[in-house]
């Protein structure tokens, strides 16, 4: 069981920077991804939509022997965490992207006006500012949907001209004034987390999400003694639901050798 793989899933290639940091943090992990590249993005899908793709990807993951999962999208963890853990829970870990970023804002004296940028989907959700208000006594929680941020990163649009009017255009926005810190509630900002940082000029303090999620899955899996011990090289697997250039080329900005994408159609089972 500890050498089985973790399961990760994103809409795209957002969750390759939550894998990215499961892999520094766990050097000797295997890990199963699964990137739902023909459903991206999810931001602007239906609340059942959503559910339905995660159970069907929680399943396929089930069905590779992982350990547990990781759902590495904010918008799937706000719509479709609570169904999955109620369908697999009983029989594996399932770990969301949000939770963690509460807690560690919570340990933050400092943080008294916190932003939060992400899909339309997920700010419809309010996840975030209800769960940061029901830790943090009178935080104050300022939160902006960001929908041409996850489709531009993931036609790989990032460090150019083009992204930084969008990032600039958003991030001008009023319901943003005056915050202290500012969460990326999609696991597809990291990419551009230099350009936002420089909008800002060091003055905000920008969370790095995907660390933050995966000291969290250390820590989860290390209290189910489930983490690997074994010092052999690690293997991962990549599966696509459609195979994108943007994708394949994104996966080697983190993982250093040729990956081999599967295409996967998991809907028809």
């Amino acid at each position: 069981m500890m050498q089985s793989p973790i399961g990760i899933f994103d809409s795209g290639i957002g969750g390759l920077t939550v894998a990215n940091a499961i892999r520094q943090v766990l050097p000797h992990e295997n890990l199963v991804y699964f990137g739902d590249t023909a459903h991206m993005p999810y931001g602007d899908k239906s609340a059942e939509a959503i559910k339905y793709y995660s159970l069907k990807i929680g399943k396929f993951l089930q069905a590779q022997g992982c350990k547990a999962i990781v759902i590495a999208c904010n918008t799937a963890s706000s719509l479709g965490y609570n169904d999955l853990k109620e369908f697999l829970g009983a029989e594996l870990p399932i770990l969301n992207v949000i939770d963690p970023v509460v807690s560690f804002c919570k340990s933050q004296p400092n943080f008294k006006r916190i932003g939060v940028i992400a899909t339309k989907a997920t700010i419809k959700s309010d996840i975030y500012a209800k769960k940061l208000k029901e830790s943090i006594p009178g935080i104050q929680v300022q939160s902006l949907a960001t929908p041409l941020l996850a489709p531009m990163i993931e036609e790989g649009f990032f460090e150019n001209n083009i992204s930084k009017t969008i990032i600039n255009a958003y991030l001008s926005s009023p319901k943003l004034k005056k915050i202290d810190s500012l969460i990326l509630a999609c696991t597809h900002y990291p990419l551009v987390k230099n350009e936002i940082n420089e909008f800002f000029k060091g003055k905000v303090e920008i969370l790095n999400t995907a660390e933050i999620v995966a000291e969290d899955v250390k820590l989860k899996l290390s209290n189910l003694n489930l983490l690997n011990t074994n010092t052999s090289p690690p293997k991962y697997q990549f599966f696509v639901s459609d195979k994108t250039s943007a994708f394949e080329n994104s996966t080697q900005l983190f993982f250093e050798d040729k990956i081999n994408l599967i295409q996967k159609n998991i809907w028809d089972r």
